[in-house]
């Protein structure tokens, strides 16, 4: 599974598909678990200012398992920048975002070098 094939870049996509569900989750259950009015006002709010970090995040953990499974280092390269993307939307979630980044682009450098090793 893992013949030319970048191990970091396979990790920074399954945190990064583990991280987009537990936003998704969250998220959702938040918005029908709301008992007032106001309660879920905020809820709403809330998913609203997040939603554009989710589908950058989403979008970054389709192109590095793009890139994994289809050995591109461009799109790799893509994911990693979407995380940088999502970052920037929405900054609370620094902690959560930064390993993806840190990992995204180190498995674009090791998925290039694999690939330019692999076409000699």
């Amino acid at each position: 599974m893992f013949k030319n094939r970048s191990k970091v870049l396979f990790v920074c996509a399954l945190l990064a598909t583990i991280y987009v569900i537990y936003l998704l989750c969250y998220f959702s259950g938040t918005i029908s678990n709301g008992s007032t009015d106001a309660e879920t006002a905020g809820s709403v709010i809330a998913t609203a200012l997040v939603t554009p970090h989710m589908i950058m995040t989403a979008l970054g953990a389709l192109f590095s398992w793009l890139g994994f499974f289809l050995r591109k280092s461009w799109a790799a390269l893509v994911g990693a920048i979407l995380y940088c993307v999502g970052l920037v939307l929405f900054f609370v979630y620094f902690m959560f975002s930064t390993p993806l980044i840190i990992l995204g682009f180190i498995g674009y450098s090791k998925q290039k070098k694999i690939n330019k090793e692999a076409n000699k």
